[in-house]
């Protein structure tokens, strides 16, 4: 499909698969696939099947998109990184004792996140 039109995209809080598929740049197809490939990626669905992305969907998807086409990291790859990651969000957001790893772990992602950002 190409290069997504905008990674700025209107806000509305759902988009169909053919909006989606506009805005990052990804055929129907692929993110249909990729639901199967990783469990966290859910868009709800209306009761006649229609997936209905959200924002928070599409962030992830391009976070996919760059960790596949730009990183070259496999499915597996990126399917573990994307667990650890959010195992490590999960944990800081309900532990009050912080090992030193995961300290290091969240600051280097909170970086990549600014420096994706800034790019």
């Amino acid at each position: 499909m190409g290069e997504p039109l905008q990674k700025e995209f209107p806000h509305k809080f759902f988009y169909k698969i053919g909006e989606t598929s506009r805005i990052t740049g990804l055929e129907p197809y692929v993110l249909r696939y990729w639901e199967t490939e990783f469990p966290f990626l859910k868009p709800v669905k209306t009761r006649s099947g229609q997936r209905l992305y959200t924002k928070k969907d599409i962030e992830i998807l391009f976070l996919i998109k760059k960790m596949l086409y730009d990183d070259r990291y496999t499915i597996q790859g990126v399917r573990q990184k994307l667990e650890k990651m959010y195992r490590l969000n999960h944990s800081l957001n309900h532990s009050d004792k912080l090992t030193k790893e995961d300290i290091i772990e969240k600051v280097k992602y909170k970086l990549k996140e600014i420096l994706d950002m800034l790019s």
